[in-house]
């Protein structure tokens, strides 16, 4: 039985614990699209912590180590600066906090893109320290050699196209992609050759959605939206802004909760009390017997 790691909350440790039932397998994710067909479709978040995955784990069927932490996690302006050493802390921590989904890990900006053998010395240093299950590398037809690179080797890769924020310098933001018949030639491009070189998944983010339909209709492995289309086979938001962590909300994602507000006033009522001296009471003392 695979193992996962429950926190004990008296001490705030992980302490290994049986796994309730067997984790998902990269084969398990490509069976959900049968002859270009997937009747149920995959749900995909983001996860940067234990206790976050813990909460996420058993809704989803991935949980993405993205290199969104930079700017989410670390206050970032882009996942530029983005390091290996943060998405190996990162990813190991999500594992450590799930059970039942596929961990796929980003490969940061930097760290892939040289050559195909830079690229799996990343991978495999990524692999061998969380225990994730895939990466992901961001890139089309300049990345495909790269890809068969990898999969030959043991290492699945989901791919990524269309809006590619490691490229926002050469993009010039975060517009939408597609909107010239170039750019939506190209979309289409990218996500063959990521596909026919060994991909075993492809996130399409940011594109318009006739594009992504197209994507999804002529390819055999499961597309992944983000800012795409309810027709893809599956869906991928970063958790924080699902979750109202912050005041700005992408046209794409759709607000599930307000957190911020809630710890917000958390945080206000609990500063109300420490200055008033109404907090900490005897049930959060310790009184002489």
């Amino acid at each position: 039985m695979s193992t996962t790691f429950t926190l004990d909350t008296s001490t705030s440790r992980a302490n290994p614990t049986p796994a309730p039932m067997k984790r998902l397998t990269i084969p398990a994710i490509q069976s959900h699209k049968q002859k270009g067909v997937t009747a149920q479709p995959l749900v995909m978040l983001t996860a940067y912590t234990a206790r976050m995955a813990q909460l996420l784990d058993p809704h989803c069927d991935m949980l993405l180590v993205g290199d969104s932490l930079g700017q989410v996690i670390y206050g970032l302006p882009s996942t530029v600066p983005v390091t290996v050493d943060m998405m190996c802390a990162h990813g190991a921590a999500v594992v450590r906090g799930s059970y039942h989904s596929v961990v796929v890990v980003d490969l940061p900006f930097g760290s892939y893109e040289a050559s195909p053998e830079q690229a799996f010395a990343t991978a495999s240093r990524i692999l061998k320290e969380t225990g994730c299950a895939a990466v992901k590398m961001e890139g089309g037809e300049v990345m495909a050699d790269t890809v068969r690179f990898l999969a030959q080797r043991g290492i699945p890769v989901m791919g990524h196209v269309g809006l590619t924020p490691q490229a926002v310098n050469a993009l010039g933001g975060y517009g939408a992609r597609g909107k010239s018949q170039a750019e939506h030639d190209k979309i289409m491009r990218d996500a063959k050759a990521i596909e026919e070189a060994g991909a075993f998944a492809t996130v399409v983010e940011g594109v318009l959605e006739p594009i992504a339909k197209a994507v999804t209709a002529v390819s055999d492995i499961p597309i992944i939206g983000i800012g795409a289309s309810v027709d893809c086979d599956g869906q991928v938001l970063v958790i924080d802004d699902m979750l109202g962590m912050f005041e700005r909300v992408p046209r794409f994602v759709k607000r599930y909760e307000s957190l911020a507000e809630i710890v917000s006033k958390a945080v206000e009522t609990y500063a109300g009390e420490v200055r008033s001296r109404s907090f900490p009471t005897g049930d959060q003392t310790y009184q002489p017997k």
